[in-house]
């Protein structure tokens, strides 16, 4: 995979360590013109106008990042500017200034480009052509050195860089293997679940047709044999129902809730576990309790739980009232508040909508909204029999 020319590529935006660095050279160059100018061939000190080509340096220093060729020309198109003025040495801030542009050209383009540039400044400074004069060896060998350092040290910064950048684009690969590794392997695991639930299915019919057969040969000649056959029918039938409804929750429900979950019996511990806490709740369990399948337990639960920690973040200090029914046929679930009540999208996990789609998979009809009096309401109504189920399932 091609990794894209790097460096820092925020140098798309002018970044503040840039602009600090453009005023240190706008700064130092003031600084000079006031203080030292006659050192460098000026006629009296200060020399306002070096103010001025200080500013334009800090400039183009600022916006190096965004066009570094364009402002390595420039930078050496103003040296020679300088020196056709009459002046014999480059003063400290210009110095500093083309320094940071060879280091840029390392830092921000590719090596052969980079390091064409960069040998080309060097060639025409100690050809004497900027100045127009020859250049002793010392001299030339100082620029050289210096001004290939500068692009050196840029270039191992893009190097560090580029590397980064490879390190990180490797790490993400693996990271989307590995994600995807993951995914195969619930795709397989939800395929092998659909296949023992059609195993499950098939049993279950073949044994409850066995005793359909039983019943038919039978027939009248034994008064016993129709009520154990029709026993036996409606026992299977009802295990058939119960391991199409595991099989069908595991698939449909959440990873993390294809295990053993809580039900119901959990519901007076974490009530008591609220009022301990300083909270006014009340659990109200109206009917004679029944054993419910364990996802339809589940999914109760969970919308109990939802709905408890809703009220709990909103209600304030008013009184919470959780009231579980058990009716013939259906088991209904219904926390009150008197306080403010919480907007759907502020509540816990997926919120009003999580416990929608709850009470939907088993055929449950679910209301939340605000009461007449004030405060929030959530109800669900989930049935239990064995013929809602069905429907629901085969809808």
């Amino acid at each position: 995979m091609a990794v894209p020319s790097p460096s820092f590529r925020y140098l798309r935006t002018v970044s503040k360590s840039d602009a600090l660095i453009g005023c240190a050279i706008v700064a130092l160059g003031t600084f000079e013109a006031f203080t030292v100018a006659t050192e460098y061939g000026a006629a009296e000190t200060p020399e306002p106008w070096w103010i001025g080509q200080a500013i334009v340096t800090g400039v183009l220093v600022w916006a190096r990042r965004r066009a570094p060729v364009a402002v390595f020309i420039l930078m050496i198109l103003a040296q020679y500017v300088w020196y056709r003025q009459g002046y014999e040495f480059c003063q400290t801030w210009q110095l500093a200034s083309l320094l940071i542009v060879f280091h840029t050209i390392g830092a921000e383009l590719p090596l052969k480009p980079g390091l064409a540039w960069a040998v080309a400044g060097v060639l025409v400074f100690d050809s004497g052509a900027v100045d127009h004069r020859g250049l002793p060896f010392g001299e030339v060998t100082f620029l050289t050195v210096i001004f290939g350092a500068a692009y050196l040290t840029g270039l191992a910064l893009h190097v560090h860089a580029t590397r980064t950048l490879r390190l990180s684009a490797h790490a993400e690969r693996l990271e989307r293997d590995r994600e995807r590794r993951a995914a195969e392997a619930v795709a397989e695991e939800r395929i092998r679940i659909a296949r023992e639930l059609h195993d499950v299915v098939a049993h279950s019919v073949s044994m409850m047709v066995m005793q359909a057969g039983v019943l038919r040969r039978t027939g009248s000649r034994t008064g016993s044999g129709d009520a154990e056959a029709l026993l036996g029918i409606e026992r299977m039938g009802r295990e058939a129902v119960e391991e199409l409804r595991v099989m069908l929750g595991a698939l449909r429900m959440p990873l993390d809730e294809t295990i053993p979950q809580p039900g119901l019996d959990l519901l007076f511990g974490m009530v008591n576990a609220l009022v301990s806490s300083g909270l006014r709740i009340t659990l109200d369990v109206r009917g004679e309790a029944v054993r419910l399948a364990p996802g339809l337990d589940l999914s109760v639960y969970r919308i109990t739980q939802e709905a408890l920690t809703n009220a709990v973040k909103h209600a304030g200090e008013s009184e919470i009232r959780v009231i579980v029914s058990y009716r013939p046929g259906s088991v209904e679930v219904e926390v009150l508040d008197e306080g403010g009540g919480g907007p759907p999208g502020l509540s816990t996990g997926n919120g009003l909508a999580g416990m929608r789609e709850r009470a939907a998979l088993f055929g449950g009809v679910f209301e939340a909204g605000p009461r007449p009096g004030g405060g929030f309401r959530v109800h669900a109504s989930l049935p239990i029999s064995l013929e809602a189920l069905v429907n629901e399932w085969t809808r």
